[in-house]
């Protein structure tokens, strides 16, 4: 048989395989799991709402083939994601966001026990070879210059010595509208959690940061 009948034999056999059998190549999808607190989880909002499924909404947008697991708990410290990122990391998962930290400032923890927390989170990411976004918080001024630094280096400092990527603060797109009057239209009442519209300018922010995570993931995978 000479190469042009076995190439026309090979389409006619591909095209039996889609057309008979209903099988089509499809590029596979990339699993994140995003790892947080009552931000992430979606605390106060009806479910479509949240972080989760409007990040998800904004990547498919942008040509993400992409499916995100919400791992958020409301009230979770680094501590408890620390505690829980190793049944997180399930088989299927890809990639992960790491965004932990708000309830350490709210109660007050020593930034070294934050620290040595996430680090024990990208230590588990890294020995399941997962790709991480780490999400950073900035600590407010009224704990001190010191503690503030402390807190506020952490991240920058751990994503370069992992090499993961790394998107400042979780409030960015809420931070760019300046005027803390102005953002107060985008909090829930309690002034602590954002409402549907400050999830979609929040998700704005970071959405680029995570389409590099899913181009990432999916290189690894």
């Amino acid at each position: 048989m000479g190469y042009g009948a076995i190439t026309t034999l090979r389409k006619a056999l591909m095209t039996c395989l889609i057309t008979c059998c209903g099988f089509a190549a499809t590029a596979e999808q990339v699993v994140i799991a995003a790892l947080g607190d009552s931000l992430t989880h979606g605390y106060g909002l009806v479910q479509e709402e949240g972080f989760v499924p409007q990040l998800d909404r904004w990547l498919r947008a942008h040509g993400a083939n992409v499916r995100i697991i919400n791992a958020g708990a409301s009230g979770d410290t680094t501590a408890g994601g620390a505690a829980r990122v190793e049944w997180t990391l399930t088989p299927d998962v890809d990639g992960m966001i790491v965004a932990l930290g708000g309830n350490d400032l709210l109660r007050g923890i020593d930034p070294a026990a934050s620290r040595a927390n996430l680090r024990k989170i990208l230590e588990a990411a890294r020995d399941a070879n997962v790709a991480v976004l780490l999400v950073g918080m900035q600590a407010p001024g009224n704990y001190g210059a010191e503690y503030k630094q402390s807190f506020d280096d952490m991240y920058p400092d751990l994503s370069q010595e992992f090499g993961v990527l790394f998107a400042a603060n979780f409030f960015e797109g809420l931070a760019a509208q300046g005027d803390p009057g102005a953002v107060s239209q985008f909090m829930q009442p309690d002034g602590i959690h954002p409402n549907a519209a400050g999830v979609a300018m929040i998700v704005d922010a970071l959405g680029p940061s995570v389409l590099k995570l899913v181009d990432k993931a999916d290189g690894e995978g």
